[in-house]
């Protein structure tokens, strides 16, 4: 599509989400007209003051909802690295256990891993008292461990097929190389295998992130009090739940569209140009002579 039809349509379709609104007040005949009901809304129905005033409460939950984030996202790229290798090494035993545990992870809601873990990490701790004789308080664990320890299962088991699929892209020509050149199997992942897999991997990894960003507002499920539960306190507290979950809306798009913005760079950063756009050129070498005669 040329670049004027775009332009075209894009004007189309604003201007029909403009007129939309208006139509039900064209065809049906009600007591207000189009501007008397919105003043209407704003005035008697909607408040003001109860969605201004849930955004500072709510703001400040930022950094608990952040902290749940990232360390999960960390332990969760461990596991899935590990998760991975298992599997592209396809080591026995481990592998099927592997295969068992993405297996649950994928077909149970993290909603049900959440309770799992809320209630299951207590029942661990209490037979570890009663076999070994210690004395580990469950009322002492943080509630937000439990929650981590969840959103970290949950993200090693899905990320672990992302990293897969990106080592296993790597171009074995290029490890074939490395390893030509005396460097050991360790040094070949470090140096070539890694990075390479990184640059396929950002992108998709960078949605889970946001995807977990978002699925941290189920942690009030094991007591956590983040940007969710403190909507959800103040919506009870003054009634107005819809002003109050919007306020929530409007805080999470902001930090979503941040991780947006700062995974592009990322993976600009991490993305190798060649000089004179060779990159797009190497699959596009003619056979129809000898590539590598320079005469």
């Amino acid at each position: 599509m040329k670049k004027n039809k775009k332009i075209i349509l894009g004007i189309v379709l604003l201007l029909a989400l403009i007129i939309l609104p208006a139509l039900p007040f064209l065809l049906i005949k009600g007591q207000y007209n189009f501007h008397d009901f919105w003043t209407m809304f704003f005035t008697k129905i909607f408040s003001w003051s109860a969605f201004v005033d849930a955004f500072l409460p709510i703001i400040k939950m930022i950094p608990s909802s952040l902290e749940m984030t990232i360390i999960a996202m960390v332990f969760g790229l461990l596991l899935g690295l590990i998760l991975a290798l298992v599997r592209i090494n396809k080591i026995p035993i481990l592998n099927q256990l592997r295969a068992l545990f993405v297996s649950f992870i994928r077909g149970t809601p993290i909603l049900v891993q959440l309770y799992l873990s809320y209630t299951g990490i207590p029942l661990i701790l209490k037979a570890i008292n009663m076999n070994y004789g210690t004395n580990f308080n469950v009322n002492t664990i943080p509630a937000m461990l439990f929650v981590i320890v969840a959103f970290a299962l949950n993200e090693g088991a899905y990320n672990s097929e992302t990293i897969r699929a990106a080592i296993q892209s790597v171009d074995k020509g290029q490890i074939e190389a490395a390893k030509s050149l005396g460097m050991t199997n360790f040094q070949v992942f470090m140096r070539v295998t890694l990075p390479e897999a990184a640059t396929v991997a950002t992108a998709p990894l960078g949605n889970a992130l946001i995807g977990l960003l978002k699925s941290t507002s189920l942690a009030f499920v094991a007591g956590v009090v983040e940007m969710t539960a403190r909507a959800q306190i103040i919506g009870g507290s003054t009634f107005r739940l819809f002003e109050t979950y919007l306020a929530l809306a409007l805080v999470y798009w902001p930090i979503c569209i941040i991780f947006e913005l700062l995974i592009r760079g990322l993976e600009r950063k991490l993305d190798v140009r060649m000089p004179n756009d060779k990159r797009k050129n190497r699959a596009q070498i003619s056979l129809s002579k000898n590539p590598f005669n320079q005469a």
